[in-house]
């Protein structure tokens, strides 16, 4: 199974918070209130982020952290990078060539990568502000396209009706 760590969920999560009041700055503890996520965790999120310039943060009595840029030009794909430290890579051959000891001999190596760039684009067309909007119904494989048939399953997001 693949899964994103649990900071990484966090970070999606407190993303997706601040993108609901986008250009309002919050503070670290007001998020923690808000999402439910513990004031530590919050800050130690809010600066890797910030690492990454998804983030600004400011200083003061009215301080606290903003979006760096607006919600519609921030993609998932970033969000998961800032917080997975690099490039998105579901194994150690999709992003970082001569990591692996086994890539010369590997003859899957080739369809990883393919694969890797399939789950990157999808999550580069996602963007922040989508994140905030509820979807009605869950992601659902069309087993019934021809493509599903051969192997090509498409997902889709089922939209509000």
């Amino acid at each position: 199974m693949l899964r994103l760590s649990k900071l990484t969920d966090y970070g999606t999560v407190i993303m997706t918070f601040m993108a609901r009041d986008e250009g309002q700055v919050h503070s670290a503890h007001e998020i923690a209130e808000q999402v439910g996520i513990a004031a530590t965790t919050v800050s130690k999120v809010l600066k890797m982020l910030a690492r990454y310039e998804l983030v600004v943060s400011t200083r003061g009595a009215k301080g606290g952290y903003v979006l760096a840029r607006p919600a519609t030009e921030i993609t998932m794909a970033a969000i998961i990078s800032a917080m997975e430290g690099g490039p998105l890579g579901l194994t150690e051959c999709s992003t970082a060539p001569g990591a692996c000891i086994q890539e010369r001999s590997c003859s899957i190596r080739g369809n990883w990568q393919r694969i890797n760039q399939v789950i990157i684009r999808a999550l580069e067309d996602v963007s922040l502000a989508e994140m905030t909007r509820p979807v009605a119904h869950p992601i659902h494989i069309r087993d019934r396209d021809p493509a599903a048939r051969r192997g090509r399953a498409r997902v889709t997001l089922a939209a509000d009706s």
